[in-house]
Protein backbone atom coordinates (compact mmCIF):
# COMPACT_ATOMS: atom_id res chain seq x y z
CA UNK A 1 0.00 0.00 0.00
CA UNK A 2 1.48 3.49 -1.13
CA UNK A 3 0.53 6.54 1.26
CA UNK A 4 0.35 9.71 0.30
CA UNK A 5 -0.22 12.62 1.49
CA UNK A 6 -1.97 15.87 -0.94
CA UNK A 7 -1.19 19.08 -0.19
CA UNK A 8 -2.19 22.08 -1.74
CA UNK A 9 -4.12 25.60 -0.66
CA UNK A 10 -6.96 24.68 -3.21
CA UNK A 11 -9.92 22.80 -1.42
CA UNK A 12 -11.13 21.67 -4.53
CA UNK A 13 -8.47 20.28 -6.13
CA UNK A 14 -7.31 18.69 -3.07
CA UNK A 15 -10.68 16.70 -3.36
CA UNK A 16 -10.09 15.82 -6.34
CA UNK A 17 -6.59 14.50 -5.95
CA UNK A 18 -8.17 12.36 -3.27
CA UNK A 19 -11.61 11.06 -5.30
CA UNK A 20 -8.91 9.58 -7.95
CA UNK A 21 -6.46 8.15 -6.10
CA UNK A 22 -8.74 6.58 -3.62
CA UNK A 23 -10.35 4.34 -6.51
CA UNK A 24 -7.29 2.32 -6.64
CA UNK A 25 -6.76 -0.29 -3.77
CA UNK A 26 -2.70 -0.02 -3.61
CA UNK A 27 -2.84 3.39 -3.02
CA UNK A 28 -4.20 5.20 0.08
CA UNK A 29 -4.77 9.35 0.95
CA UNK A 30 -3.27 9.46 4.96
CA UNK A 31 -3.52 13.12 5.14
CA UNK A 32 -4.20 16.65 3.26
CA UNK A 33 -2.36 19.62 3.81
CA UNK A 34 -3.07 23.75 3.08
CA UNK A 35 0.40 24.58 3.91
CA UNK A 36 3.92 23.44 3.20
CA UNK A 37 4.31 24.09 6.77
CA UNK A 38 1.41 21.51 7.39
CA UNK A 39 2.73 19.09 5.13
CA UNK A 40 6.66 18.94 6.86
CA UNK A 41 4.70 18.51 9.90
CA UNK A 42 2.22 15.59 8.96
CA UNK A 43 5.25 13.93 7.68
CA UNK A 44 7.50 14.11 10.69
CA UNK A 45 3.84 13.17 12.74
CA UNK A 46 3.32 9.72 10.22
CA UNK A 47 4.59 7.45 7.77
CA UNK A 48 4.04 8.63 4.19
CA UNK A 49 5.40 7.29 0.92
CA UNK A 50 4.82 10.30 -1.09
CA UNK A 51 4.31 13.48 -0.36
CA UNK A 52 2.21 15.34 -4.03
CA UNK A 53 3.01 19.08 -3.30
CA UNK A 54 1.52 22.14 -5.17
CA UNK A 55 4.24 24.76 -5.70
CA UNK A 56 2.14 28.11 -4.59
CA UNK A 57 0.72 27.65 -1.23
CA UNK A 58 0.81 29.96 1.74
CA UNK A 59 3.50 29.80 5.29
CA UNK A 60 5.96 27.61 3.12
CA UNK A 61 5.93 26.55 -0.52
CA UNK A 62 5.98 23.68 -1.93
CA UNK A 63 10.03 24.21 -3.09
CA UNK A 64 10.38 25.00 0.40
CA UNK A 65 8.65 21.91 1.65
CA UNK A 66 10.13 19.98 -0.61
CA UNK A 67 13.45 20.60 0.71
CA UNK A 68 12.17 19.62 4.21
CA UNK A 69 10.51 16.77 3.11
CA UNK A 70 12.45 14.81 0.45
CA UNK A 71 15.03 13.26 2.69
CA UNK A 72 12.91 10.78 4.16
CA UNK A 73 9.89 11.18 1.77
CA UNK A 74 9.47 10.93 -2.18
CA UNK A 75 8.23 14.06 -3.24
CA UNK A 76 5.57 14.55 -6.62
CA UNK A 77 5.37 18.58 -7.68
CA UNK A 78 1.59 18.94 -9.10
CA UNK A 79 1.51 22.44 -9.84
CA UNK A 80 0.51 24.53 -12.55
CA UNK A 81 4.02 26.57 -12.47
CA UNK A 82 5.70 25.24 -15.82
CA UNK A 83 8.32 28.25 -15.54
CA UNK A 84 11.90 26.87 -15.75
CA UNK A 85 12.99 28.61 -12.58
CA UNK A 86 10.55 27.10 -10.65
CA UNK A 87 10.67 23.34 -12.33
CA UNK A 88 15.18 23.87 -11.18
CA UNK A 89 14.23 24.90 -7.73
CA UNK A 90 11.63 22.21 -7.40
CA UNK A 91 14.53 19.85 -8.39
CA UNK A 92 17.52 20.95 -6.68
CA UNK A 93 15.06 21.17 -3.33
CA UNK A 94 14.78 16.69 -3.75
CA UNK A 95 11.79 16.42 -5.86
CA UNK A 96 11.56 12.92 -7.09
CA UNK A 97 8.68 13.83 -10.18
CA UNK A 98 7.07 17.35 -11.52
CA UNK A 99 3.74 17.40 -13.03
CA UNK A 100 1.79 20.26 -15.08
CA UNK A 101 -2.10 20.43 -14.10
CA UNK A 102 -3.78 19.74 -17.67
CA UNK A 103 -0.72 18.04 -19.07
CA UNK A 104 -2.03 14.99 -17.59
CA UNK A 105 -4.88 12.36 -16.94
CA UNK A 106 -6.19 10.56 -13.72
CA UNK A 107 -4.42 7.24 -14.87
CA UNK A 108 -1.35 9.19 -15.68
CA UNK A 109 -1.35 10.87 -12.32
CA UNK A 110 -1.52 7.63 -10.38
CA UNK A 111 1.28 5.87 -12.26
CA UNK A 112 3.16 8.27 -11.70
CA UNK A 113 2.60 8.38 -8.16
CA UNK A 114 3.28 4.40 -8.22
CA UNK A 115 6.54 5.41 -10.12
CA UNK A 116 7.63 7.59 -7.16
CA UNK A 117 7.10 5.59 -4.89
CA UNK A 118 8.99 2.83 -6.99
CA UNK A 119 11.65 5.29 -7.08
CA UNK A 120 11.13 6.90 -10.63
CA UNK A 121 11.26 10.38 -11.83
CA UNK A 122 7.94 11.05 -13.54
CA UNK A 123 8.24 14.69 -15.62
CA UNK A 124 5.52 16.12 -17.65
CA UNK A 125 7.13 16.94 -21.12
CA UNK A 126 6.62 20.62 -20.68
CA UNK A 127 9.51 20.33 -18.28
CA UNK A 128 12.20 18.58 -19.40
CA UNK A 129 14.44 21.46 -20.63
CA UNK A 130 14.51 22.83 -16.92
CA UNK A 131 15.29 19.45 -15.64
CA UNK A 132 18.34 19.28 -18.20
CA UNK A 133 19.56 22.42 -17.05
CA UNK A 134 19.66 21.41 -13.20
CA UNK A 135 21.57 18.56 -14.65
CA UNK A 136 24.33 20.08 -16.66
CA UNK A 137 24.39 24.09 -14.35
CA UNK A 138 23.36 22.65 -11.17
CA UNK A 139 25.39 23.04 -8.05
CA UNK A 140 26.72 19.51 -8.15
CA UNK A 141 26.62 18.26 -11.72
CA UNK A 142 27.31 14.53 -12.43
CA UNK A 143 30.61 14.34 -14.02
CA UNK A 144 30.23 12.22 -17.54
CA UNK A 145 32.97 9.64 -16.69
CA UNK A 146 30.17 8.90 -14.05
CA UNK A 147 27.60 7.77 -16.10
CA UNK A 148 27.05 4.35 -17.53
CA UNK A 149 29.15 3.55 -20.74
CA UNK A 150 27.18 4.08 -23.86
CA UNK A 151 28.69 4.27 -27.64
CA UNK A 152 28.50 7.31 -29.03
CA UNK A 153 25.51 7.06 -30.93
CA UNK A 154 24.17 5.68 -28.14
CA UNK A 155 24.97 9.52 -26.63
CA UNK A 156 23.56 10.84 -29.28
CA UNK A 157 19.97 9.01 -29.56
CA UNK A 158 20.48 9.63 -25.59
CA UNK A 159 20.25 13.17 -25.37
CA UNK A 160 17.40 13.90 -28.07
CA UNK A 161 15.21 11.08 -25.58
CA UNK A 162 15.81 13.46 -22.96
CA UNK A 163 15.19 16.68 -24.97
CA UNK A 164 11.56 15.09 -25.33
CA UNK A 165 11.96 13.87 -28.99
CA UNK A 166 10.40 10.70 -30.66
CA UNK A 167 11.62 8.17 -32.08
CA UNK A 168 10.84 9.25 -35.87
CA UNK A 169 12.00 12.77 -34.98
CA UNK A 170 15.18 11.25 -34.03
CA UNK A 171 15.51 8.82 -36.91
CA UNK A 172 14.78 12.08 -38.92
CA UNK A 173 17.53 14.06 -37.42
CA UNK A 174 20.08 11.04 -37.45
CA UNK A 175 19.23 9.89 -41.09
CA UNK A 176 18.54 6.28 -39.52
CA UNK A 177 15.17 4.26 -40.08
CA UNK A 178 13.11 4.59 -37.37
CA UNK A 179 13.90 -0.05 -36.79
CA UNK A 180 17.70 1.08 -36.04
CA UNK A 181 16.81 3.73 -33.70
CA UNK A 182 14.12 1.27 -31.28
CA UNK A 183 17.10 -1.47 -31.22
CA UNK A 184 19.36 1.49 -30.17
CA UNK A 185 16.80 2.47 -27.49
CA UNK A 186 16.49 -1.18 -26.25
CA UNK A 187 20.48 -1.36 -26.20
CA UNK A 188 20.53 2.16 -24.10
CA UNK A 189 17.61 0.58 -21.36
CA UNK A 190 20.05 -2.68 -20.80
CA UNK A 191 23.09 -0.28 -20.61
CA UNK A 192 21.53 2.06 -18.05
CA UNK A 193 19.27 -0.45 -16.48
CA UNK A 194 16.27 0.59 -16.73
CA UNK A 195 12.68 -0.25 -18.51
CA UNK A 196 11.09 3.06 -20.48
CA UNK A 197 12.27 6.59 -21.49
CA UNK A 198 11.45 8.29 -18.70
CA UNK A 199 12.84 5.99 -16.06
CA UNK A 200 16.24 6.06 -19.13
CA UNK A 201 16.31 9.86 -19.30
CA UNK A 202 16.68 9.91 -14.85
CA UNK A 203 19.30 7.48 -15.21
CA UNK A 204 21.18 9.58 -17.87
CA UNK A 205 20.58 13.13 -15.62
CA UNK A 206 21.55 11.19 -12.69
CA UNK A 207 18.67 12.15 -10.94
CA UNK A 208 18.72 8.43 -9.48
CA UNK A 209 15.90 5.58 -10.32
CA UNK A 210 16.94 2.11 -11.34
CA UNK A 211 20.20 1.07 -11.30
CA UNK A 212 21.41 4.56 -9.85
CA UNK A 213 24.43 3.81 -7.08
Amino acid sequence: MISVLVADDNAVVRQGLRAILSGYPDIQVVAEATTGAQAARVVRGQRVDVAILDVRMPVMDGVEAAAVISPTTRVLMLTYQDAPDTVAAAIRAGASGYLVHGRFTPVELVDAVREVAAGGNPLSPAVVSAVLRVARDGAAPRAVDDRPRLTQRQVEIMELIASGRSNADIAGRLGLSTKTVKNHINAIYAVLQVRNRTEAMSRWLGLGGPGQN
